[in-house]
């Protein structure tokens, strides 16, 4: 497995001329779009280790964030992998860039809030109700699970979507019709990334009020998500 480390030290673009002679064009072009992102995750310190796969198993997706050793793992899962070309399938060669730095945003997201401590915790103010049954007690923690793990797939698709809008807002509406879309294809309603609660609440970019910080944007939509989450 070839692991490339991005550190505080470690520009972005000595990582890619380093890299360069291993890695696919496919793969050089997915971290070329990602740059913006991590270049500002290096910038805030983010522990952030780059993986690329030899070989995609099969139920993985192009890109994706794992956590381990107190590190956030970008994981690129492209050869041999049929999802990492029908993603972006249908969209113009010329939008695809902006689309892959939305992916990457939202796989930075979740790495965010894994360091900030947040992971799973829901805002202040905002407590679990409601009375869930079942026979089997392992039905009620998968619920559980996947209801979690919906919570924060709905807070990364709003920052792929409010890193778009502050860094590329012509291409707005074009990258949130693309989101929509694909969360559209629900093969269960309410599973882990149906997060279609949260994109609807986002068709205006003006959603997001560009705080301080680029992952603050979606605080108070998420919020409001959470509120209409079933």
């Amino acid at each position: 497995m070839l692991k490339i480390l991005l550190t505080a030290t470690l520009a972005i673009a000595p990582l890619f001329a380093h890299a360069g002679a291993q890695l696919t064009e496919m793969e050089m072009r997915w971290l070329q779009a990602a740059a913006p992102v991590l270049a500002h995750a290096k910038r805030i310190a983010l522990p952030i280790d780059i993986t690329v796969q030899p070989v995609a198993g099969p139920n993985d997706v192009p890109l994706a964030m794992g956590f381990a050793d107190g590190r956030c793992k970008l994981v690129l899962s492209m050869r041999g992998n049929p999802n990492a070309e029908s993603v972006l399938a249908n969209v113009p060669e010329a939008d695809r860039p902006v689309l892959m730095e939305a992916m990457a945003a939202h796989e930075v997201g979740h790495c965010w809030r894994v360091v900030q401590g947040r992971w799973h915790a829901l805002p202040a103010g905002f407590v679990e109700t409601g009375d869930e049954r079942a026979a089997d007690p392992a039905l009620l923690v998968e619920a559980k699970t996947m209801r979690e793990n919906r919570r924060e797939e709905g807070y990364a698709d709003l920052v792929a979507l409010a890193w778009t809008q502050r860094f590329h807002p012509a291409a707005y509406a074009r990258t949130h019709a693309w989101l929509s879309a694909l969360r559209a294809d629900q093969p269960v309603a309410g599973g882990s990334h149906d997060t279609r609660a949260w994109v609807r609440l986002a068709g205006n970019g003006a959603v997001f009020p560009a705080a301080a910080a680029p992952f603050e944007d979606v605080a108070a939509a998420w919020s409001q998500g959470l509120l209409s989450d079933e």
